[in-house]
């Protein structure tokens, strides 16, 4: 239906609503689906008028669209068979049992047990979880609290739930309108003409010679008299939006948010009443008849179904605190800002309060970096700066904070600087833009994302907040209108509207958009002093934590639409000793560091949960950090040390890391304990043979820099004969790691069905709990692994055998093959970054597959030409990069089925495609064998080469060659059957590649593990091999041996391979026989292999592109 197809019904319900047609008002709503009228909906729950409740409910979702309509069916039914209990009418709870609850028992089979068993009771309320039930209205009342919030954050009622802002009998007046200029064209128009009809255009009778009327000032239809159509008030059921004005906050601004976002489970389902819980999902909109959202977090599968009483949320314990102290660090210096890798979560950022700046590696206890305060370029900073370091050169580090994806940090100083460094992994750390930022102290800083550019957020003593561009440094916005030093900035996104809030040492906090037009609110924070601000990790819950002068501390929940402090939580002493800090985590936790303890909260009770001591030493308002996924938690100590405390799979994936130490580890241990030793020299041999970063510098020439850096003027000839000496002992005892024999790693292989068709695509899941494989006969499978006590976790693994997954239905994700051969097509799928859709082609129409229900949503885009690559937008899932076999690349819009660009520089089929979201480019790789750059905002071709291949090497011709992106964003992997080549993007220059020997099977596929610091490659006899990143050496070989068995054909090779996205040396195999093959080191090692060693002097990094084939002196070939 067009727009203004869909304009139209909404003039005709205001016409009924005005015209009191009640019910057709609400049948034309539910078969329309444009509107969904909670006001009516509400009513209907509060009679229990079931049947209409799901009537009406049916004409926006189903109950198996997606999780959140599944938990509004279930809370319907349940609290439908609750009454019926309670009335004593068993044979209505039967039929509401085995009629409208069973369909919930395929998700949790002990649930429909439990709803079965409260049959046996006289009374449900003697059910535990259930002693709470009131009486019918109350019950009532407290569901629909949690339908109204699940319906606001379905993505299948966005744009449904505000009626459009009219103004009263806006189809009147169109009418009268069209009448006036139908009027005008009369011939012989008469002054007071008679309008009888609408049926068929109006002509005035008999000439008389009259003017027309004026349209401005002639009604010709009659219009309600005063009263006749009472304006429509917010309690009637179109309730008036507010004008489509920006909304940049909801309700701090002027302008409220038309749809708030809301609280809300979107979670399991379960017997006990509806909570209100902490964590919401949000939900982008969404149009009929598809689009995808972009941050609908829809999982693989439904939640595991909780219990009586429990919200999705009570699925976390104080056991998913981090409680146990894992590792103590002497940093030398008291530490005042701390933070963790975004992706690598065990890399820990500290800042200290004489300005020195450290990265822990906290699995492996090794201090990867340290620099001690300098100013870049002295001659650069304004003369205040320069005569106040020479009055007092002593900075202390004010916030060290990494980037949304880790590639860089920034340093906010005491002392007007900002330095930005670039993290290229390992203890590759560059300088990349010093900013003369503040006249004073720069209190705080962040990084925020406003129109698709990263920019830097700082704010100090001069009273004022500024944006930086965080690629050039030049300043984009000042925002001036707080009367105190500015204390800390917290920059935001909702609704795609970007701003930011700052907090001032008078107490106040406003809140800015990128616009230079001032502060949109103004509010005071609880002490009225020192406070900062923080969002829940979904976006959905702000809060804040202040201190006063007195020493007064408040940690607060905020509730946006309104600007008022929503809850306080209680559990400070009346006089802290200093200004508490605080962070959040699992969109479930806060903490704050106060009276020589950690103090947790749960987000939903005012009370104090539990205190952590960290085994004491504590000092009385302790710094406190959690990592992202809240397995980790760093903590300040006396004595100028670090505790990071760790849950169960904190102490897990700490373990990982026990064994990775390799031989020159020793002369950086002595350098960490050793603070007068600078710690990046001593531990140059050992950065050289870990190798695990692309990108490093070359390393003499970096422990150079870094000297100078440092201010350390010892001669590098002190150093050298160590590295030397270290170096040439490891070249003595390295041996390249050979896996034979099953024992020597973890591997399973998958449970399968009957099918036998090869596995030609592979991935794992974002949350890292289910691999998805399409096969070439165009059938997908999902492999998912549960929750258990062999599986705390829930992910990936090679310990425990997942299921083979389908739903309750049965059905199969099957591809559209219609007139074409799959076994003979190049088949290619797209995981959206949330997990809810797949889509996918083999060699037919594209699929687009909901993951949770195996449902196609949607077919388009008919062959020919096929698709032969897919992926999508990193900022928009709905616009989709579509590689075909025609050479072309078409962008795609899903959400209005358009065709936005059509790409051509590639002479054969599209194999690869990678976007960067740091360059905004998209790279493309061809059968062609060449790789073209395209800007992803006006989709110009920047850059194009074909690849290097080796001389007397004679590639398929249609030999597939894929790209994929290093995490830095800059660098990106080639991967093509003659050899394995990392290429820099902005100049797309070959930096290392390897090549096999020409005896050696060709590469079949290649991949980089998740953190970037391996690449896994698989051969076609079946090999196995992983890689440095860093320098593309080999460091450990898996023969066919140890996964294959002694009498299965030669012909058995993997086809694909694909790395987890959370553990850095998991990886699977897809192989022709339909097999897939999951492997993990013994956890004994904790890695595959050992890296081998670096020569003095030599690059480790990517400076320069060796000769094709050569992979270091004694490195193995293939």
């Amino acid at each position: 239906m067009s727009s203004l197809s869909r304009e139209l019904v909404f003039l005709i319900l205001q016409f009924l609503d005005e015209e009191k047609f009640k019910e057709t008002v609400h049948k034309l709503e539910q078969e329309s689906g444009f509107f969904f009228n909670m006001k009516y909906f509400e009513d209907e729950v509060h009679n229990g008028n079931w049947d209409e409740v799901e009537r009406y409910l049916s004409g926006f979702t189903k109950v198996d669209d997606n999780r959140y309509s599944m938990k509004i069916f279930f809370e319907i039914r349940k609290q439908k068979y609750l009454e019926a209990l309670d009335k004593h009418d068993r044979a209505k709870a039967v039929e509401i049992l085995v009629k409208d609850l069973k369909v919930f028992a395929s998700f949790n089979e002990e649930l429909f047990k439990e709803i079965t068993q409260l049959l046996t009771l006289e009374n449900f309320r003697e059910n535990e979880q259930l002693s709470k039930y009131g009486d019918t209205k109350s019950a009532r009342t407290i569901m629909l609290v949690e339908l109204k919030k699940l319906i606001e954050a379905n993505p299948l009622f966005r744009d449904k739930l505000q009626f459009p802002n009219l103004k009263n009998s806006r189809l009147r007046t169109l009418i009268n309108q069209s009448l006036n200029w139908q009027h005008q064209l009369c011939k012989n128009p008469r002054p007071n003409p008679d309008i009888k009809t609408l049926f068929v255009d109006h002509t005035c009778g008999q000439p008389n010679g009259a003017l027309a009327p004026s349209p401005a000032n002639s009604s010709l239809l009659s219009m309600p008299k005063a009263g006749g159509f009472p304006p429509l008030g917010a309690h009637g059921p179109f309730q008036p939006a507010p004008a489509p004005v920006p909304t940049p906050l909801a309700g701090w601004m002027s302008n409220p948010a038309t749809v708030p976002h809301p609280a809300v489970s979107g979670g399991a389902i379960g017997l006990g009443a509806p909570t209100n819980p902490g964590d919401s999902d949000h939900v982008a909109k969404r149009t009929r008849p598809l689009g995808i959202s972009d941050e609908v977090n829809l999982p693989v599968s439904i939640s595991p179904v909780t219990y009586m009483g429990q919200s999705h949320n009570s699925a976390f314990s104080t056991d998913d605190l981090p409680k146990t102290v894992a590792r103590t660090f002497s940093q030398g210096s008291s530490p005042m800002s701390m933070d963790f890798h975004p992706r690598q979560q065990t890399l820990l950022l500290v800042g200290t309060n004489v300005g020195d700046i450290a990265l822990w590696e906290v699995g492996s206890r090794e201090r990867l970096f340290l620099r001690n305060f300098k100013v870049w370029d002295l001659g650069a900073c304004s003369m205040p700066l320069q005569a106040s370091l020479v009055k007092d050169p002593s900075v202390a580090v004010n916030r060290i904070i990494w980037n949304p994806d880790g590639s860089l940090f920034g340093v906010a100083y005491s002392r007007h600087i900002v330095q930005i460094y670039a993290y290229h992994g390992g203890d590759d750390v560059r300088q990349h833009l010093e900013i003369d930022a503040h006249v004073g102290g720069v209190n705080d800083l962040a990084f925020s994302h406003p129109n698709k550019q990263l920019c830097v957020v700082t704010c100090g003593d001069d009273k004022t907040i500024k944006v930086w561009d965080a690629a050039t440094g030049a300043k984009q916005y000042t925002f001036e209108g707080h009367e105190a030093p500015v204390y800390s900035v917290c920059p935001h996104y909702k609704e795609n509207i970007q701003f930011i809030f700052s907090t001032a040492l008078d107490g106040k906090i406003k809140a800015w958009l990128y616009d230079n037009l001032g502060s949109r609110v103004d509010y005071d924070a609880p002490g009225h002093w020192c406070t900062t601000m923080a969002y829940s990790a979904d976006g959905s819950r702000l809060f804040s934590c202040g201190t006063s002068k007195d020493g007064e501390s408040y940690i607060v929940e905020w509730n946006e639409s309104e600007g008022a402090v929503k809850r306080t939580y209680l559990g400070f002493r009346k006089r802290s000793a200093g200004v508490v800090q605080f962070d959040t985590t699992k969109n479930r936790f806060l903490a704050a560091g106060d009276e020589f303890v950690i103090k947790i909260w749960d987000m939903d009770n005012v009370n104090l949960l539990t205190t952590m001591d960290a085994e004491g030493g504590l000092p009385a308002s302790p710094r406190i950090r959690f990592n992202k996924e809240g397995t980790l938690l760093a903590v300040s100590a006396n004595d100028n040390a670090i505790k990071v405390l760790a849950t169960t799979d904190g102490l897990r994936l700490l373990r990982t890391f026990e064994n990775r130490s390799f031989d020159a580890s020793r002369a950086a241990s002595e350098a960490v304990s050793k603070p007068s030793i600078n710690p990046i020299s001593a531990a140059a041999a050992a950065a050289a043979a870990a190798a695990t970063s692309a990108g490093h510098a070359d390393i003499g020439a970096s422990v150079v820099s870094i000297s100078g850096m440092n201010g350390d003027a010892r001669n590098m000839g002190d150093v050298k004969p160590r590295i030397t000496e270290e170096a040439n002992d490891k070249s003595k005892i390295w041996k390249l790691t050979e896996i034979s024999d099953g024992a020597q790693c973890r591997t399973m292989r998958l449970p399968d069905s009957i099918r036998s068709s090869k596995i030609s695509r592979l991935i794992y899941t974002n949350t890292g709990t289910a691999i998805l494989g399409l096969a070439s006969n165009a059938v997908h499978f999902l492999w998912k692994w549960q929750r258990n006590e062999r599986n705390s976790s829930g992910k990936a693994t090679a310990n425990v055998p997942p299921t083979l997954w389908q739903p309750s239905s049965g059905i199969l994700m099957t591809n559209d093959i219609a007139d074409v051969n799959p076994e003979e097509c190049v088949p290619c799928f797209a995981l959206s970054k949330n997990d809810s859709y797949v889509m996918s082609a083999s060699g037919g129409k594209i699929s687009l597959f909901n993951m949770m229900t195996f449902k196609t949503m949607t077919t388009f885009m008919p062959p020919p030409p096929a698709a032969t690559f897919l992926a999508f937008h990193p900022q928009d899932n709905n616009i989709i990069a579509i590689g075909m076999d025609d050479s072309t690349i078409q962008i795609y819009n899903v959400r209005v089925d358009e065709v936005k660009s059509k790409l051509k520089g590639h002479s054969k089929r599209i194999t690869g495609l990678a976007f960067s979201h740091a360059l905004n480019v998209l790279v493309s790789s061809g059968a062609d064998a060449q790789i073209c750059v395209w800007n992803s905002d006006g989709w110009e071709k920047q850059k194009s080469r074909f690849l290097q291949i080796p001389a007397g090497r004679n590639p398929a011709a249609l030999s597939d060659t894929r790209v994929q992106f290093h995490q830095d964003q800059i660098h990106f992997l080639v991967v093509h059957e003659t050899q394995l080549a990392i290429y820099e993007t902005t100049k797309l220059e070959c930096l290392k590649q390897w090549v096999p020997r020409e005896s050696s099977a060709p590469i079949s596929h290649a991949t980089l593990s998740c953190d970037s610091q391996l690449v896994y490659a698989s051969f076609l006899d079946a090999t196995v091999c992983i890689f440095g990143a860093a320098n593309l050496r080999l460091r450990c070989r898996i023969n066919p041996t140890a996964y294959l068995p002694a009498n299965v054909s030669a012909s058995i090779h993997p086809l694909v391979i694909a790395a987890h996205p959370q553990e850095p040396n998991q990886f699977a195999l897809g192989l022709t026989d339909g097999g897939v093959h999951v492997f993990e080191p013994l956890e004994s090692e904790g890695k595959w292999g050992v890296p081998p060693p670096v020569e003095n002097g030599s690059g480790s990094g990517m400076p320069s592109a060796p000769a094709v084939g050569t992979s270091g002196s004694d490195q193995p070939q293939r």
